[in-house]
């Protein structure tokens, strides 16, 4: 290997942390940060590089990933029959959780601020505020939880293409 694989190596690996991070963080373009990684791994010097159908195939997975979990949160919401107080509540406490450096209140954040967001739309109704806060969580940790199932396969085919 020579001094450019190294390089791609560190980038992409650095992309790969970022990406995955980016899964759990709003804000950060968590699977287009790993397939950025992916791509790196097709320019590295390894006995098999990543392929260019391996990687039009994990691109048309992250955009179909993306917009599942772009659905997600509205699909849950109004299946709950929550309102967008609740929905941006939700947002709001993921923020709190990651601006407050605590991985627990990241994840707990959601149906917080989901439900502080219900609370303040209608005060009268604690139990629909609850329901649809229950139901906010549920959605932001099924589009979590499929962004890093395939952040992580992108991942494992990088560390594949490299052995």
């Amino acid at each position: 290997m020579g001094v450019l694989d190294i390089v791609l190596i560190a980038a992409a690996g650095l992309l790969f942390l970022v990406g995955i991070i980016g899964c759990v963080i709003p804000g950060l373009p968590g699977l287009p940060l790993c397939w950025g990684g992916l791509l790196a791994g097709h320019f590295i010097h390894a006995k098999d590089p990543v392929s260019i159908p391996v990687l039009i195939a994990a691109a048309i997975a992250c955009v179909i990933v993306e917009v599942i979990n772009n659905l997600i949160p509205s699909y849950f919401t109004k299946k709950s029959g929550g309102t967008r107080a609740g929905s941006i509540g939700s947002i709001v406490g993921v923020l709190a959780g990651v601006l407050s450096g605590q991985i627990l209140l990241i994840f707990i954040g959601p149906f917080i601020g989901a439900l502080a967001g219900e609370l303040l739309n209608d005060l009268k109704d604690i139990k629909k505020a609850f329901h649809s806060a229950c139901y906010s969580f549920l959605g932001f940790i099924t589009g979590t939880g499929l962004k890093l199932i395939a952040a992580g396969t992108l991942l494992v085919i990088f560390i594949r293409s490299l052995l």
